[in-house]
C-alpha cells in the first residue's frame, strides 16, 4: 500500500488539479468564465471539453465527501452541501462499485495523483475482502455501514428492519468495478481478483427459465414470494425472488455478461430474455402490441419484436428510463460488438427520450430515470412508452400514464392532453453523450442555467422543471454514472478500455453479433 497522503493534502492537490485543468482545456484566445452553476459562456469544441472537465471536477467533489475515509466506502447519498453529518448511513456493492471506476476517472483526468488514487482503491479493497458476505456464492449483501463495513440488520433512516439480501444487479455493478481496479491499477489486481473471483452469477441463473432471478435470501424471508432452490451446488437451500429478470434491454444484463464471461453461466442465456413480449393476446397487459418475427441463436428461440414509438421502433426497457438502456453501455462497447441490435437501439432509445420531452410532453427539458424525487424521497420516472410494462415509470410528478390499445386484444384510453411537473435527471443526459452529443450538451446547460440545480458536487439529483422545485442531494449511484460517461469522454474510452477486452469481448462479443433487431424509423 502506497503511503499515506493527509485529507488536507489531498484537498490541496484536488484543488490545484482543478486550477489547472481550468487553464489547459482551452487556448488563451478562447472565450472566458464559468458562473456558478458550472455552465461556460464559450461554445464550441473547446467550451465543450472544459465544460466537462469542470463538471468532472465537482462531481469528483461529491464522491470525496462520500466516501468514510477510514474505511474507503461511500455513503448512498449525500446533502447538497456535502457536510459529513447530511450523508445517509448506509452503502450498497453498486456503490462501492461506483467509487471504485470514478477514483479511476479522477486520476486519469489528473483530478488527483496516482499515488492517491491507489491509496483510495487499496483502503476499499481492505474493507471488501473484510465484509461479511454469503460465502457459499461469493456474494454481498446490499446493505452496510460505511463508518464501520458492518451489514446492516436495521435501516438507519427509519429503524426499520432489514432481511439481508444478495442482489444479482448490484453485485454485477460491485464487480464491475473490481474487474476495472484490476486492470486500471495493476499493483492491486490481486486483491481486486480475489474479491471478484469468488463470486459465482450462475447461483443467480435459472436453467430451466434460461433467465437470472432478481437475487436470494440466505435465510428464510418468511413471505410467500420467494422460491427455495440452489442453482449452483452451494450445498444449502437459499431462498430465490419469486421474479427473474425476464427484460432484455436492462441494467441486469451486466450480470448476465460477467456470468458468461467467466464460465458461470452458458452463453445461450444472453437469447433467453425478452425483447419484447411475444406477439400474442397472452401478453396484452404489456405496452402495446410489438412488431416482430421469431428467429433463433444457438437453439434458442426469440421473438426480435420492437415497440413503436413516435415514428420509430425500439426494444423497450422494462420501465422506459435511461439508466436501464444505457448504463451498461458505460462498460461494455455493445454498439461496436452488436452493430445491428445495440448499435441501432441505442441512439433510437436516446431519441426516443428526447422527442418525449421536447416535443411530446413539451417540458423544455428531457433525460428520464430513476433518482431521488424532488418533493422527497426516490421514484422510477421514465417514458411509459419506451417501456414493456404497461403502467411503465412516468415523467411527471402526477404519474401521467399512456394507456396504448393492444390491437385484437384490449382497448385503450385517450392519450394524455397534456404532461404535468416533469422531473429530469441530469445523470440521463449524460449517459446520452455518446448518441446525442449536441442535445445532451445543451440539454445539461438549460438545467444549469434555468433553475438552482448546480451545487458544489456538481449536478444536484433531479428537477422537477415546471414547479422548478429540486432534490438538492447527490447520489453514489447517480453520481457514478456521471463519472463513468464523463470518463469515457475525457480520457479515450476508459471505462471500456478497463473492462471489455479479455474473456468479456471472447464470449459476448460474438453473441451480440449475431442478432439483428427489428428497429429503425418508420
Amino acid at each position: 500500500m502506497s503511503t499515506h497522503i493527509p485529507s488536507r493534502r489531498r484537498a490541496a492537490v484536488a484543488a490545484a488539479a482543478v486550477a489547472a485543468l481550468a487553464l489547459t482545456a482551452v487556448p488563451a484566445s478562447a472565450g472566458t468564465g464559468t458562473g456558478d452553476d458550472g455552465v461556460e459562456a464559450h461554445r464550441g469544441a473547446g467550451g465543450d471539453q472544459r465544460t466537462l472537465r469542470t463538471w468532472t471536477a465537482d462531481t469528483w467533489r461529491s464522491f470525496d465527501a462520500l466516501v468514510v475515509e477510514e474505511t474507503g466506502l461511500p455513503d448512498d447519498n449525500i446533502g447538497g452541501d456535502l457536510s459529513p453529518g447530511s450523508r445517509g448511513g448506509y452503502t450498497s456493492p453498486t456503490n462501492i462499485g461506483a467509487y471504485l471506476w470514478s477514483t479511476v476517472v479522477a486520476r486519469d483526468v489528473g483530478l488527483i495523483e496516482r499515488a492517491e488514487a491507489r491509496e483510495r482503491l487499496a483502503t476499499t479493497l481492505d474493507t471488501v475482502a473484510g465484509l461479511e458476505r454469503h460465502e457459499p456464492s461469493g456474494m454481498f449483501y446490499n446493505w452496510y455501514d460505511p463508518a464501520t463495513g458492518a451489514k446492516l440488520l436495521e435501516f438507519p433512516t427509519s429503524g426499520d428492519p432489514v432481511k439481508p439480501f444478495l442482489s444479482s444487479v448490484d453485485n454485477g455493478w460491485l464487480a464491475t468495478g473490481l474487474l476495472l481496479a484490476s486492470r486500471a491499477e495493476p499493483s492491486l489486481a490481486d486483491e481486486a481478483d480475489a474479491v471478484r473471483e469468488r463470486m459465482d452469477f450462475g447461483c443467480y441463473y435459472d436453467a430451466a427459465q434460461n433467465q437470472i432471478r432478481g437475487g436470494f435470501w440466505d435465510t428464510d424471508p418468511q413471505e410467500t414470494a420467494p422460491v427455495a432452490g440452489d442453482y449452483c451446488g452451494m450445498g444449502a437451500d437459499v431462498w430465490y425472488t419469486g421474479h427473474h429478470y425476464g427484460a432484455f434491454n436492462t441494467e441486469p444484463r451486466i450480470a448476465s455478461y460477467l456470468g458468461i464471461a467467466e464460465g458461470q453461466i452458458p452463453p445461450e442465456h444472453y437469447f433467453g430474455t425478452y425483447r419484447t413480449f411475444p406477439d400474442s393476446c397472452d401478453w396484452d397487459w404489456t405496452e402495446t402490441r410489438p412488431t416482430g418475427e421469431w428467429a433463433e441463436y444457438l437453439g434458442v428461440p426469440v421473438f426480435e419484436g420492437a415497440l413503436p414509438y413516435r415514428g420509430m421502433r425500439v426494444v423497450p426497457t422494462w420501465g422506459g428510463s435511461m439508466f436501464e438502456a444505457l448504463m451498461v453501455p458505460l462498460f461494455v462497447p455493445e454498439e461496436t460488438w452488436g452493430p445491428r441490435s445495440w448499435g441501432r437501439n441505442h441512439p433510437l432509445y436516446v431519441r426516443g427520450q428526447i422527442e418525449h420531452g421536447m416535443r411530446e410532453a413539451r417540458y423544455g427539458y428531457w433525460g428520464f430515470s430513476p433518482s431521488n424525487d424532488p418533493a422527497g424521497g426516490y421514484r422510477e420516472y421514465g417514458v411509459d412508452q419506451l417501456g414493456l410494462d404497461g403502467p411503465g415509470y412516468t415523467s411527471d410528478q402526477e404519474r401521467t400514464t399512456v394507456d396504448q390499445p393492444y390491437e385484437g386484444c384490449r382497448e385503450g384510453s385517450p392519450a394524455p392532453t397534456g404532461y404535468g411537473d416533469g422531473v429530469v435527471t441530469p445523470h440521463a443526459s449524460f449517459l446520452a453523450l455518446r448518441y446525442a452529443r449536441g442535445e445532451s450538451m445543451a440539454n445539461l446547460r438549460s438545467i444549469a442555467r434555468d433553475f438552482d440545480a448546480y451545487g458544489p458536487g456538481g449536478f444536484y439529483d433531479a428537477v422537477a422543471v415546471r414547479s422548478g422545485q429540486v432534490s438538492q442531494r447527490y447520489l453514489a449511484l447517480d453520481q457514478g454514472m456521471i463519472m463513468a460517461a464523463l470518463g469515457n469522454e475525457l480520457a479515450d474510452d476508459a471505462m471500456r478500455r478497463y473492462v471489455a477486452p479479455g474473456p468479456l469481448e471472447q464470449k459476448v462479443r460474438p453473441l451480440m453479433a449475431m442478432e439483428t433487431f427489428n428497429v429503425g424509423r418508420r
